[in-house]
Parts: structure tokens; C-alpha cells; sequence
């Protein structure tokens, strides 16, 4: 395959950010206690309405750090080197709150994130960045 068709092959990237949030096995479950699970996917859409595109996944492969909610740049922060952003134990509203705040903002490459989602970055494994990346894998 030359490197013209295997751009071309591409999916196309979001014009804007991309919030995958995960609903899964533990994340968005009774496991996690104390937080209305329905209410923060639903503060998220309405939140980021028009900002970002919400995405509601089943499992992230990353239950040690439930609730998983990614970043994704869009298209002009990935350009400006912005990289997906896995945030984890988003178990309380104020940092969904804060989140919503750094997407409307631009996101990855665009906007710093607050000082605070600082506490909830981490680094999953290769294999459960590239499934994510490339959904069709799944």
C-alpha cells in the first residue's frame, strides 16, 4: 500500500475534542460508589454541547482507575501537539466540572487543563491507547 492510500485510508479527525467516557465493568457502576453515574455522562453532553463530541464506551481496559473519562484533541490541537489525555477516579462533579471547563476551552494543544486534573492524569497501557485510538481494533 503506498503512504497517498494509506492517508486517504484514514479515519478523518474530529474537528473538535473528543470525550470518551467510560461505562463499563467497574467505571459507571454500583462498584463506584456515592456518584450518580447517569448525571455526570448527562452534565458532560449537556456541558460540552456544541464544544466537544461525547462518546459513551464499555470498557477502557483501565478498571484500576474507574472512572475513565479520555480527552482527545481536536483536529487543530493535535496539530498544535496536543495528545489524548487519560483522566481516572473522575468520581466527583467538581472534577467533571473542571474538565468541561479545559474542553470549552480548546482542549489538548489548545488550552492548559486546570492545575487540579493534574491529580487524575495517568498513562494507561500501549495496547489500551492504541485500541482507543483505533476503534475498529475492537
Amino acid at each position: 500500500m503506498s503512504r497517498r492510500s494509506r492517508e486517504t485510508a484514514a479515519a478523518p479527525e474530529p474537528p473538535r475534542p473528543m470525550v470518551t467516557v467510560c461505562r463499563g465493568c467497574c467505571c459507571g457502576t454500583p462498584k463506584i460508589p456515592r456518584l450518580d453515574h447517569e448525571a455526570q455522562l448527562a452534565r458532560l453532553r449537556a456541558a460540552m454541547a456544541g464544544a466537544a463530541t461525547i462518546r459513551r464506551v464499555d470498557c477502557l481496559d483501565a478498571c484500576e482507575h474507574a472512572n475513565v473519562i479520555v480527552v482527545q484533541p481536536s483536529a487543530e490541537g493535535r496539530r498544535a501537539g496536543g495528545r489524548p489525555v487519560w483522566l481516572g477516579l473522575v468520581n466527583d462533579l467538581d472534577a467533571t466540572a473542571d474538565i468541561d471547563a479545559w474542553v470549552r476551552a480548546g482542549g489538548p494543544g489548545l488550552a492548559d487543563p486546570p492545575d487540579i486534573l493534574d491529580l487524575y492524569v495517568f498513562q494507561p497501557s500501549r495496547r489500551v491507547r492504541e485500541e482507543l485510538e483505533d476503534p475498529g481494533s475492537r
